[in-house]
């Protein structure tokens, strides 16, 4: 239980769901490291420590767990300046294969949970604040096999932009980071699957592959430059960009 007495921080504080592991715990690291005061929430609990993190148990499929999220920042910070959409998770299946409860499942947690989280930032945020949903190159095109993951994040597109017109006048600033591969323990998982492009084989030698076919940098971004967009996109340097799904890719979608 937090004390009645806490002293509340004055300095510029991120809210995250999914804060505490892949590429959200990137993304914490990085404004922790520009002295943030980090918020995160998700259903596991952290092991991530910092005393300048803090982090709730709680589930983003529901509006109200996101309200909850937002009140226990409130308890800690003066100053919530972004949220950031990210909890959310990958899975390779061709269509015949995906069922009722998968279908829920995905669209729960990938797209209603970012819906719900710019709903309650939209009512919490304040002037010359910021919104960022974590989304992925899949949110621009197509792939076999990915057909309900990429409706999430052609979803998250367009709420991105259509936000950005509806919250503009509020002063809230709204954008999307689209990675392209980020190695983490859950997409590798997902790589590993039945149904996933790597077919089975090493994943490693996919990614080198995928990468000689596809990079223009002759590479892959790594967590940290997500971590750093999304540094980036909340603070005043980008004041004059919203309504924008970034890539970042080392050039394997130009747009």
């Amino acid at each position: 239980m937090l004390k009645n007495n806490i002293k509340k921080s004055n300095i510029e504080t991120l809210i995250i769901t999914g804060g505490n592991k892949g590429i959200g715990q990137a993304i914490s690291k990085i404004f922790l490291e520009n002295n943030w005061l980090v918020v995160s929430g998700s259903r596991t609990m952290s092991k991530f420590k910092n005393k300048n993190f803090k982090h709730l148990k709680m589930d983003v499929r529901f509006e109200k767990e996101h309200l909850n999220l937002f009140n226990y920042a409130n308890k800690f910070s003066n100053n919530i300046k972004c949220f950031i959409n990210c909890a959310g998770f990958s899975k390779w299946s061709p269509i015949e294969k995906i069922s009722q409860r998968s279908w829920n499942e995905m669209i729960d947690v990938n797209l209603k949970g970012y819906f719900w989280g710019c709903k309650v930032a939209s009512k919490k945020l304040k002037k010359d604040t910021s919104i960022i949903n974590i989304s992925s190159l899949a949110g621009k095109r197509g792939s076999a096999n990915n057909s309900l993951y990429c409706i999430t994040k052609f979803g998250i597109t367009a709420l991105t932009q259509s936000l950005s017109k509806e919250l503009g006048p509020k002063g809230i600033r709204v954008n999307s980071v689209c990675p392209v591969y980020i190695p983490t323990q859950g997409l590798i998982g997902a790589l590993k699957g039945k149904y996933s492009p790597s077919k089975k084989q090493n994943i490693n030698k996919y990614f080198s592959k995928f990468t000689d076919l596809n990079s223009a940098l002759g590479r892959l971004p790594n967590s940290i430059e997500i971590a750093q967009t999304c540094y980036f996109l909340a603070s005043n340097y980008s004041s004059a960009i919203t309504g924008q799904n970034i890539n970042v890719d080392c050039g394997v979608l130009p747009q």
